[in-house]
């Protein structure tokens, strides 16, 4: 069993945000497989999928942001998912609009709904995937920049890189090993 976690926060105010772009992610992830987030548990919509016969359970934390990891460590607990198992997808202002990087572990670096999902989960030793919010004409406030709307030239290069996502999550559920992602997807 798999578990995918896309970092967000709920409500209208947030939709098409940058900070939202890991529920984005999920969310095209479940549309390619005709799924819809149905189901509240653990603090998160969730939706189960079967990826070629392996059970995924695709999951929005409902927690805001910054209490990530109490979704994620329920989740964990309820479906006993090791963490070789499970992967973070999520924004990350450092790198720019239009890169996706792959990650084995590593630190939560300044994302705050990473740092708590590490605080809670206990370790670093879990995948991620950060997809690029960087862009040349973003406030100098950081909070402010994450929080804004998604322009629509920007909302085209993040479409691009869902599609590559996408095929890194079918990857990760058919138990390909994370190096193996990490060659084809992590990319210049």
């Amino acid at each position: 069993m798999y578990l995918i976690v896309g970092l967000g926060n709920p409500g209208k105010p947030y939709e098409n945000t940058f900070h939202n772009v890991g529920f984005m992610a999920i969310d095209e992830f479940a549309k390619k497989h005709g799924a819809t987030f149905s189901k509240s548990e653990c603090k998160a919509k969730t939706s189960h999928i079967f990826v070629d016969g392996e059970k995924v359970i695709l999951a929005k934390p409902q927690t805001y942001m910054n209490l990530s990891g109490e979704s994620v460590i329920s989740l964990t607990a309820k479906y006993k998912i090791p963490q070789e198992n499970f992967v973070i997808v999520y924004d990350d202002v450092d790198l720019p609009i239009g890169a996706l990087r792959i990650r084995e572990n590593g630190s939560a670096g300044t994302h705050n709904g990473m740092r708590n999902i590490v605080s809670c989960v206990g370790t670093q030793n879990f995948a991620r995937m950060r997809v690029g919010i960087k862009n040349k004409n973003a406030p100098h406030e950081l909070k402010d920049y994450v929080l804004s709307h998604v322009p629509a030239d920007d909302r085209q290069a993040l479409d691009k890189v869902f599609e590559g996502l996408c095929d890194a999550l079918e990857m990760f559920c058919h138990g390909e090993p994370m190096q193996k992602i990490m060659q084809k997807h992590n990319v210049k």
